[in-house]
Protein backbone atom coordinates (compact mmCIF):
# COMPACT_ATOMS: atom_id res chain seq x y z
CA UNK A 1 0.00 0.00 0.00
CA UNK A 2 1.11 3.42 -0.80
CA UNK A 3 0.57 6.50 1.83
CA UNK A 4 0.88 10.08 -0.38
CA UNK A 5 1.20 13.15 0.37
CA UNK A 6 0.10 16.46 -1.95
CA UNK A 7 1.83 19.84 -2.05
CA UNK A 8 1.39 22.82 -4.25
CA UNK A 9 -1.34 24.31 -3.22
CA UNK A 10 -1.74 28.08 -2.38
CA UNK A 11 -3.83 31.36 -3.82
CA UNK A 12 -3.72 32.66 -7.23
CA UNK A 13 -5.15 35.07 -9.27
CA UNK A 14 -7.81 34.26 -12.06
CA UNK A 15 -5.52 33.23 -15.28
CA UNK A 16 -2.47 31.84 -13.13
CA UNK A 17 -0.75 28.64 -12.73
CA UNK A 18 0.07 26.01 -10.32
CA UNK A 19 1.62 22.84 -10.15
CA UNK A 20 0.52 20.39 -7.44
CA UNK A 21 2.42 17.10 -6.54
CA UNK A 22 1.64 14.02 -5.00
CA UNK A 23 4.77 12.29 -3.59
CA UNK A 24 4.34 8.51 -2.65
CA UNK A 25 6.09 6.29 -0.63
CA UNK A 26 5.55 2.58 -0.13
CA UNK A 27 6.25 -0.07 -2.62
CA UNK A 28 5.17 -0.63 -6.43
CA UNK A 29 4.10 3.04 -7.13
CA UNK A 30 4.48 2.14 -10.72
CA UNK A 31 1.68 -0.25 -10.35
CA UNK A 32 -0.72 2.38 -9.17
CA UNK A 33 -3.43 3.89 -11.05
CA UNK A 34 -3.61 7.62 -10.20
CA UNK A 35 -6.21 10.21 -10.19
CA UNK A 36 -6.98 14.03 -9.02
CA UNK A 37 -10.13 15.10 -7.37
CA UNK A 38 -11.11 17.86 -5.66
CA UNK A 39 -13.71 19.03 -3.44
CA UNK A 40 -15.19 22.69 -2.90
CA UNK A 41 -17.47 24.14 0.06
CA UNK A 42 -20.78 22.36 0.34
CA UNK A 43 -20.01 20.05 -2.75
CA UNK A 44 -19.68 16.89 -3.30
CA UNK A 45 -15.82 15.59 -4.54
CA UNK A 46 -15.32 15.62 -7.37
CA UNK A 47 -12.71 13.89 -10.61
CA UNK A 48 -10.60 15.98 -12.20
CA UNK A 49 -7.88 14.06 -14.03
CA UNK A 50 -6.33 10.49 -13.62
CA UNK A 51 -3.34 8.74 -14.91
CA UNK A 52 -2.79 5.22 -16.14
CA UNK A 53 0.03 3.38 -13.87
CA UNK A 54 2.66 3.42 -17.24
CA UNK A 55 1.66 6.86 -17.53
CA UNK A 56 0.54 5.90 -21.43
CA UNK A 57 -3.26 7.43 -20.40
CA UNK A 58 -4.90 10.20 -18.87
CA UNK A 59 -8.49 11.06 -18.56
CA UNK A 60 -10.06 14.88 -17.43
CA UNK A 61 -12.75 16.46 -16.55
CA UNK A 62 -14.59 18.73 -19.57
CA UNK A 63 -14.28 21.24 -16.51
CA UNK A 64 -10.46 21.35 -16.33
CA UNK A 65 -10.36 19.78 -19.96
CA UNK A 66 -7.10 21.85 -22.38
CA UNK A 67 -6.36 23.76 -18.88
CA UNK A 68 -4.76 20.64 -17.10
CA UNK A 69 -2.44 18.23 -17.52
CA UNK A 70 -1.75 15.40 -15.03
CA UNK A 71 1.92 13.37 -15.41
CA UNK A 72 3.98 11.36 -13.40
CA UNK A 73 7.56 10.32 -12.56
CA UNK A 74 7.16 6.82 -11.40
CA UNK A 75 11.52 7.33 -10.61
CA UNK A 76 10.29 9.52 -8.22
CA UNK A 77 7.32 7.73 -7.04
CA UNK A 78 5.27 11.33 -7.67
CA UNK A 79 2.28 12.43 -9.87
CA UNK A 80 1.51 16.08 -10.44
CA UNK A 81 -1.15 17.78 -11.73
CA UNK A 82 -0.45 21.17 -14.14
CA UNK A 83 -3.07 23.55 -13.69
CA UNK A 84 -3.39 26.72 -16.33
CA UNK A 85 -5.62 29.40 -16.90
CA UNK A 86 -6.95 29.01 -13.28
CA UNK A 87 -10.43 30.04 -12.66
CA UNK A 88 -12.46 31.13 -9.65
CA UNK A 89 -14.59 27.87 -9.86
CA UNK A 90 -11.36 25.94 -9.71
CA UNK A 91 -10.67 27.08 -5.62
CA UNK A 92 -11.79 24.07 -4.13
CA UNK A 93 -9.35 21.45 -1.56
CA UNK A 94 -7.34 18.93 -4.22
CA UNK A 95 -6.74 15.70 -3.31
CA UNK A 96 -4.68 12.83 -5.06
CA UNK A 97 -5.92 9.45 -5.40
CA UNK A 98 -3.96 6.07 -5.57
CA UNK A 99 -5.85 2.25 -6.80
CA UNK A 100 -3.99 -1.02 -7.36
CA UNK A 101 -7.03 -2.21 -9.47
CA UNK A 102 -5.97 -3.50 -12.74
CA UNK A 103 -9.00 -2.82 -14.02
CA UNK A 104 -11.13 0.62 -13.10
CA UNK A 105 -12.90 3.46 -14.26
CA UNK A 106 -10.69 6.06 -13.65
CA UNK A 107 -13.35 8.89 -13.51
CA UNK A 108 -14.88 6.70 -10.51
CA UNK A 109 -14.14 7.53 -7.04
CA UNK A 110 -15.31 4.72 -5.59
CA UNK A 111 -12.27 3.44 -7.42
CA UNK A 112 -9.79 4.42 -5.86
CA UNK A 113 -8.40 3.00 -2.27
CA UNK A 114 -5.70 5.61 -1.01
CA UNK A 115 -6.13 9.52 -0.33
CA UNK A 116 -3.91 12.13 0.24
CA UNK A 117 -4.21 15.12 3.17
CA UNK A 118 -5.48 17.11 0.37
CA UNK A 119 -4.03 20.54 -0.52
CA UNK A 120 -6.04 23.74 -0.76
CA UNK A 121 -6.25 26.39 -3.74
CA UNK A 122 -8.12 29.29 -4.29
CA UNK A 123 -8.41 31.36 -7.20
CA UNK A 124 -9.25 34.86 -6.13
CA UNK A 125 -8.23 38.18 -7.09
Amino acid sequence: QVQLVESGGGMVQPGGSLRLSCAASGRSFSSYGMGWFRQAPGKEREFVAAIRSSGGFSYYADSVKGRFTTSRDNAKNTVYLQMNSLKPEDTAVYYCAATGAQSYNAYNIRAYDTWGQGTQVTVSS
